[in-house]
């Protein structure tokens, strides 16, 4: 091919891929041109030279290239919010962090946050200090439910244990080291369903 630099290709499909990932969507050819600093005009031959050598596919969906053909595409935009304790009842920095795009297969249909584990009390379920936790939003619970429980306008971590001998709720630690915190009532502001373990 004349008059066609391999480093441009490079360029435009860096941009193509770069622009999904942060968008979830392809870019049209103005994007492109606009994020790459390439007249609209060149783009638009150089995308052409691409899909008849095979380097990118136009679909229902724009502009796509093999890495992007292969992404899934539905992902849930999930807030990342403070630390939740893991240890006695303390109260939880309801303050938003940041968005994390997850996919949807990963974590379901529902709405989601994301909180940074804090302690040790959950140690025997793998959740360290420092773990961020996929929190599924809800107000029910089954026993045995890992949730975020409020109690006494206070938020912790903990297994959900109603005890009906009692008439009470036992938020249970999973370390052996520590007793049920018991309270009268709490209210479930979600259950944990994934940890996201730094290496």
């Amino acid at each position: 091919m004349r008059n066609v630099s391999a480093d441009t290709i490079i360029i435009i499909k860096r941009c193509i891929e770069e622009f999904f990932d942060d968008f979830s969507r392809s870019p049209s050819l103005r994007e492109i041109s606009t994020s790459t600093g390439i007249s609209k005009s060149t783009v638009q031959r150089y995308v052409d030279i691409m899909e008849r050598v095979g380097i990118v596919t136009r679909t229902e969906e724009g502009i796509e290239t093999p890495y992007i053909s292969k992404t899934e595409r539905q992902m849930v935009s999930v807030a990342k919010l403070g630390r939740i304790p893991c240890g006695p009842l303390d109260e939880k920095e309801e303050y938003i962090e940041g968005y994390v795009k997850l996919p949807q297969s990963f974590v379901g249909k529902g709405k989601f946050f994301i909180l940074t584990a804090s302690g040790d009390s959950m140690i025997e379920a793998g959740i360290d200090d420092g773990d961020m936790i996929i929190i599924k939003q809800q107000e029910s619970a089954r026993k045995g439910d890992i949730v975020v429980a409020l109690a006494n306008g206070q938020s912790t971590l903990k297994r959900y244990m109603p005890d009906p001998a009692i008439k009470k709720i036992r938020l249970h630690p999973e370390n052996s080291s520590m007793e049920d915190i018991i309270v009268d009532n709490c209210e479930i502001q979600g259950i944990a369903i994934k940890v996201i373990k730094s290496l």
